[in-house]
């Protein structure tokens, strides 16, 4: 009859758990190839290697190793880590037997109706081991610890994905900072040469080969261009401050060299297949741990709906008088004992609880969706930046090729008096301003490379020992 009756209410509790909606995250797959994809032989796969590996100016990496070392986002998604780790723990600790020492004593006074010694207070005393077992019978406690596990994973992940960001983000960082520090050092030659022919200008006027307008228009572009180098300062000031907050470190010189801007150049990246995304970018296998997680989280929701299983029991020595005490076995006190419980009534908290983790999994299948929608999205991005970047800084390098020859004509033929002083600061200007343009360039064709480099999954390998080994042991 027993039988019965258990057998009754697990059905029931089974056939009352709602239905709810689902979606899988297969519903979204990725395109066999990108768009523009093209490749080489000679091209490694740099996005998975470390990042030591892409970037070879040791001013650069000095940077990128100060910066994982002190970074404060980094320390805080550390603890974040060891927080999850605790949780993994845990739950662990919660499908395993518990064992408590218990003691208890007291005096208990009985009405007097209800007892010959009534007037008498009794005196007990209990001390012993006490056990209590949950018997997961249908993996509610194990499912929850691994979903605990898949966790600590995930955010082992995320603190990849933010050390990715911070690499491309401090590199960035500092190739914008050489290009500015190339456009300052333009900004001041061009004030130079506009002065030296100022000079010039000035003596042509006392000849009354020209006139004070001369003067004045060479005056005034001088004076704009000392306005533009301030602001050149500033912004180099600004981004060193940003650098050295990437850098966790108060503002500071940033030690480096930026002759050699135009000449740097980044190795070929191998545009892989999309599918290696997925284990490349740690933000997509975040969404995937995330996403493994919520669907145990709904195995363990419904699991509340099932009767549990508990074992008790606990031993000791218990007496109700000191004089009564006689040692074992006369005031040895055992128990052990058996008990299922299952909800009947009252069950909107464990439906709520339910539809909260299918929520979750919802959510979570959206999330991965994003992350896949993104990667595939920023490397198609960077890819055709890459391409027509590329395009776009080899004309402009012609351009400036053939403006600095028509600069050195324009002088030779003012000073011959063939042509006007309007010509020359033209020519001036132009070439100002294509060479500001070439660097530029040149600064967007790296970031580009960068944001490749970052968007195919690369810039968090070669810093994870540590995470690795405990991913590997804890669980």
């Amino acid at each position: 009859m027993k039988r019965i009756i258990i057998t009754f209410i697990v059905l029931w509790n089974i056939s009352c758990i709602p239905a709810l909606y689902e979606r899988n995250k297969e519903d979204l797959q990725l395109p066999e190839q990108f768009q523009d994809w093209d490749t080489t032989e000679k091209a490694k796969q740099l996005q998975t290697e470390i990042w030591k590996q892409f970037f070879n100016e040791p001013q650069l990496i000095s940077l990128i190793d100060i910066a994982i070392e002190n970074n404060q986002e980094l320390a805080v998604l550390e603890q974040e880590i060891s927080i999850a780790n605790n949780e993994v723990f845990a739950r662990q600790g919660e499908y395993l037997p518990k064992l408590s020492l218990q003691a208890d004593v007291g005096s208990e006074q009985k009405e007097r109706f209800s007892t010959p010694n009534a007037n008498s207070p009794t005196l007990f005393a209990h001390g012993g081991l006490v056990m209590s077992w949950e018997i997961d019978i249908w993996k509610k406690l194990r499912n929850a610890t691994k979903s605990a596990y898949l966790r600590y994973l995930a955010s082992i992940e995320g603190k990849r994905f933010v050390v990715t960001n911070l690499v491309a983000e401090i590199s960035d960082t500092y190739f914008e900072l050489k290009a500015l520090d190339n456009q300052l050092t333009l900004i001041q030659n061009y004030i130079e040469v506009l002065s030296q022919v100022k000079e010039i200008v000035v003596l042509q006027r006392e000849a009354g080969r020209t006139t004070s307008l001369a003067v004045k228009r060479f005056e005034a572009e001088v004076s704009k261009n000392l306005a533009r180098k301030y602001d050149i300062v500033q912004r180099i000031a600004i981004t060193e401050n940003r650098l050295n907050f990437l850098l966790g470190r108060f503002p500071e010189k940033i030690s480096r060299t930026s002759d050699d801007f135009l000449e740097i150049t980044l190795p070929e990246i191998q545009k892989s297949v999309p599918i290696d995304l997925l284990e490349n970018r740690p933000d997509i296998k975040q969404a995937t741990l995330i996403l493994e997680s919520r669907k145990l989280d709904i195995e363990v929701a419904r699991a509340r709906f099932y009767p549990s299983l508990s074992i008790d029991g606990n031993i000791g020595y218990e007496v109700f008088n000191s004089k009564h005490f006689k040692g074992t076995p006369v005031s040895l006190a055992y128990g052990l004992g058996g008990g299922i419980i299952a909800p009947l009534i009252n069950r909107k908290a464990i439906e709520a609880n339910y539809a909260t983790a299918n929520n979750l999994q919802i959510q979570a299948i959206f999330n991965y969706e994003v992350s896949l929608l993104k990667a595939f999205t920023e490397v198609t991005n960077q890819i055709v930046k890459i391409k027509n970047l590329s395009q776009k800084f080899e004309a402009k390098t012609k351009q400036v090729q053939n403006l600095k020859e028509s600069v050195e004509i324009s002088n030779i033929l003012f000073k011959a008096g063939r042509i006007d002083y309007i010509d020359v600061l033209f020519s001036q200007r132009d070439f100002l301003e294509a060479q500001v343009e070439a660097f530029e360039l040149k600064y967007s064709l790296l970031e580009s490379n960068i944001g490749l480099y970052k968007a195919l999954g690369g810039g968090w390998r070669g810093q994870n020992d540590q995470d690795s080994e405990r991913k590997n042991g804890t669980f």
